[in-house]
């Protein structure tokens, strides 16, 4: 990319409509900026709605995200559009919550030191205190909050991630967050589900799994809402299983799904992949 040049990312959804894609692509043209890439969508019935993801570089000089937002508020107001715009160069600030299972923390970890997850992580919250010694060696600061199903230390929580993160990954949390926790945070908070949503919800999915003698299992990364896993789906994993399989098994082999579903929607999630639509999501996947 020149170096005079900024990437953005617009995220863009409306009442479909003819004209959309050539509308915005001018609006961009006029500005003197150029489309990288466009990947949209559109429901298929009839007065539905429209997708679109638009990455361009544009000058750097000439324009920030308030000036170019309040550019493109014409194009908005026409459509009478939703959207989203981003900055590609600003990484995103993600705050991990995780109690003792450890194999997502050492995955994300891995993931952000190989420079894979390009985000900033400016905290690990956890109520096991014996993942300091790892965080530590990340030199990224750990917080030991031994909340409890009774006692979960919500405002503890508030106070070290509010201000601090853009958003927050679950990485095997064991312990719900409150909707009034959920409204005071007020960004988004991705979980991993050691299930293939929305069949083995809540507690014990492997022991679920096995009761009912399924032949799939699976993990699911997705959006928190205050229902217990009940929010918009964003990743999926399966891996075949048969008769010979014990709860035991059903967990060592769920690991990697659940490592393999939440780093997916992650990656998509920090490059600013993801529509949010009533309670499903739209994913423009990197091919």
């Amino acid at each position: 990319m020149n170096d005079q040049q900024k990437t953005w990312v617009l995220l863009f959804q409306c009442p479909d409509q003819r004209g959309i894609v050539a509308k915005i692509s001018d609006f961009i043209f006029q500005l003197d900026g150029n489309i990288i890439t466009a990947d949209q969508y559109a429901t298929a019935r009839q007065g539905g709605t429209f997708f679109i993801r638009i990455e361009f570089v544009i000058s750097r000089d000439r324009w920030n995200k308030q000036s170019l937002s309040q550019a493109f508020l014409p194009v908005i107001r026409h459509f009478g559009a939703h959207w989203s715009l981003f900055d590609k160069e600003d990484p995103l600030r993600m705050g991990i919550f995780v109690s003792q299972p450890d194999h997502c923390l050492f995955e994300l970890l891995y993931l952000w030191k190989s420079g894979e997850l390009k985000v900033r992580i400016p905290f690990v919250v956890s109520n096991y205190e014996g993942h300091r010694d790892l965080v530590s060696q990340f030199g990224i600061p750990f917080h030991f909050v031994p909340a409890t199903r009774q006692e979960r230390k919500e405002q503890e929580l508030l106070a070290i991630a509010g201000e601090a993160s853009d958003f927050l990954v679950l990485a095997r949390y064991m312990l719900t967050l409150s909707g009034d926790f959920l409204a005071r945070y007020g960004k988004d908070i991705i979980n991993i589900h050691h299930s293939f949503l929305p069949s083995f919800k809540g507690a014990r999915p492997y022991q679920q799994a096995y009761d009912n003698g399924v032949k799939v299992i699976g993990a699911t990364a997705h959006f928190v809402v205050e229902h217990l896993d009940e929010g918009p789906i964003i990743s999926q994993e399966v891996v075949r299983v048969t008769h010979r399989d014990d709860v035991e098994s059903l967990k060592r082999k769920g690991k990697n799904l659940e490592k393999l579903a939440l780093s997916h929607a992650l990656l998509q999630y920090i490059d600013y992949r993801i529509i949010r639509y009533q309670n499903k999501t739209i994913v423009f996947e990197d091919k």
